[in-house]
């Protein structure tokens, strides 16, 4: 009742598409309950002999019924089409909000998450809405308002024929209760299963360059047909208990005919019941079982449809670790000063990644961050823009607290060029440009020759309208972090990280994006995370990271100098060249 009743406020946008379903739905429940009669009357006055009377009588009579039927045709495609279009305004509403939200949600959030699995629940998920809100609202109101019409005239006709039609009405709804209980658990299985199914079928298309090369296509078919059966078995589960279900139904309600059929006639014999008032008993009595019946549908139809709005729900009323705090300000103007107050920092209590972390870049210095892999490197860059919260200590940004500073803003001040550099499915020129969409195609033009690859831009078939394919993929890798070095240079943020920026790039590309970032020494505050020391060794401060602390800092002499890890890198990689 909790998630119907959220589902319920969500659905008030379209109040009024709605209003007119079920304004059309009862209408169309009025003709229903009338026509019955009308020919109930009809065949009294057959039964009486027809006369040039009744003649006219029956005319009148069939010039109704075409009325009726006409009104029908009306009603049921504004009781149709009124609530699928509200139904689907709202599942294009909600698709639209659950991405938002996961768009907004911190990076812990996605640790244990598979992307086809979310994607599943953005997609197919909200799409069982359209199930709840264009079928299973119309056709209760419907059902019911049927139900207690027909049940009306009934008792009008004959109230004690009318109570016998009732006698198998409490055994169905104590199993649509019984049966909701067990279906709904698979249908909640299934809703996970085809997550599972659809978060592998998006690892393997994204990694069919590794299963091709290592000759895992037979293993990795294996595995997706494992997780498409498990659906399947799941599906299945729940529809060998809905076919169950059905029949019993269907044999209960029928008990319901014989019942009036026998004692009906038992009443024609001993209370002298009209014909006319047994047609159209047995006429309504189709009308009265069809809601309970309908049941069945309803019942199977919801339990899919909340199983699926759940999973909806889980993601929506997530809470967000990390927003604007009451009173936050933005940032007018950055003059790009970082500083680090004892911060700490874990993922999970009980392994810390970053210990008592202090140090200050000034405006326009660059700070390189050196060391082995996994030692917090990159989460300090993470904190920075506040993809996570320090446990203790603070970050200062012009001596301001970046918790005091709306998150939109903040970002707004840092650019991020990643050593898994992402590119989206566009042109060359949209991908420089994203930060920027206002970006003349001179400024564009004027970052990537700052990031060095105007020259092999140009010399593209389609120059800057070359389409850079999935995540870059008609790119070489080098192509590719030059691009991301441009995007971040043309924003002009006063904050750049560079993280291992120039990881995927030969000896020659190095020295090209090293005078790039020398260009930009000075003028921008960089924080550059290198394996390679020959990318930092211009840095203002070095700073090495060991086991989530400062071991090390000085400049590139002062730290060959003093002889410890850094020296002992530079002695490694040195001979290595």
């Amino acid at each position: 009742m909790k998630t119907l009743w959220k589902l319920s406020k969500e659905a008030l946008r379209y109040k009024g598409l709605y209003f007119l379903a079920i304004f059309a739905t009862l209408s169309l429940t009025m003709v229903n309950l009338a026509a019955p009669k009308v020919l109930a009357a009809m065949t009294g006055i057959v039964e009486q002999g027809v006369t040039e009377e009744s003649l006219a009588d029956i005319r009148r009579l069939t010039m109704i019924l075409i009325a009726l039927y006409l009104s029908r045709v009306l009603f049921r495609f504004l009781s149709n089409y009124m609530a699928h279009k509200a139904a689907w305004y709202l599942v294009g509403d909600l698709r639209t909000r659950t991405y938002d939200k996961l768009e907004r949600m911190h990076l812990g959030f996605f640790h244990d998450k598979q992307t086809g699995d979310l994607m599943s629940r953005i997609v197919n998920d909200t799409r069982d809405f359209e199930l709840l809100y264009a079928h299973m609202i119309p056709e209760s109101i419907t059902n019911i308002v049927t139900f207690l019409g027909v049940l009306i005239i009934l008792l009008s006709i004959n109230a004690k024929l009318a109570l016998i039609t009732c006698a198998p009405i409490p055994f169905i709804l104590f199993s649509g209760i019984i049966f909701a209980k067990k279906v709904r658990p698979y249908f909640r299985i299934s809703q996970a299963k085809m997550g599972e199914l659809n978060g592998k079928l998006q690892d393997n298309l994204s990694g069919i360059h590794e299963i091709q090369s290592f000759g895992r296509e037979a293993y990795e078919t294996g595995r997706v047909n494992e997780k498409n059966f498990a659906h399947v078995r799941a599906m299945l589960t729940a529809l060998k208990i809905s076919a169950v279900f059905h029949p019993f139904v269907e044999f209960i309600s029928s008990t319901g005919t014989i019942l009036v059929v026998g004692f009906g006639g038992w009443l024609a014999y001993r209370e002298g019941l009209r014909v006319e008032d047994i047609v159209a008993f047995l006429l309504y009595l189709s009308l009265f079982y069809q809601p309970v019946t309908g049941l069945a549908n309803l019942v199977e139809n919801m339990q899919q449809s909340l199983a699926g709005a759940e999973r909806v729900m889980m993601i929506l009323d997530a809470p967000c670790e990390i927003q604007d705090k009451a009173g936050a300000v933005d940032m007018e103007t950055c003059e790009g000063e970082i500083t680090f107050e004892h911060v700490s920092f874990s993922y999970m209590p009980e392994s810390p990644v970053l210990n008592d972390i202090s140090f200050t870049c000034r405006p326009g210095e660059m700070l390189a961050l050196v060391g082995p892999t996994g030692v917090g490197k990159t989460t300090i860059t993470q904190l920075i823009s506040r993809f996570y919260e320090p446990c203790e200590g603070r970050i200062l940004i012009d001596k301001m607290d970046i918790q005091d500073i709306t998150i939109e803003s903040l970002r707004k001040n840092i650019s991020v060029v990643l050593q898994d550099t992402f590119l989206f499915n566009g042109t060359i020129a949209e991908n420089i440009s994203y930060a920027r969409p206002d970006a003349t195609m001179e400024e564009i033009r004027e970052a990537a020759k700052a990031a060095n690859i105007d020259t092999e831009i140009i010399a593209m078939p389609d120059g800057y309208d070359t389409r850079t394919g999935e995540r870059g993929i008609r790119l070489s890798g080098g192509q590719k972090q030059r691009i991301a070095i441009a995007r971040a240079i043309l924003r002009k943020s006063p904050i750049i990280i560079l993280d291992e920026a120039t990881a995927a790039v030969d000896v020659e590309t190095e020295q090209q994006i090293r005078s790039a970032i020398a260009n930009l020494t000075g003028k921008r505050t960089i924080i550059a995370i290198a394996h390679r020391l020959s990318t930092v060794r211009s840095a203002d401060q070095i700073l090495v990271i060991e086991d989530g602390i400062i071991s090390e800092r000085g400049t590139h002499e002062e730290l060959l100098r003093l002889g410890g890890t850094y020296a002992h890198m530079n002695d490694i990689q040195s001979s290595e060249s």
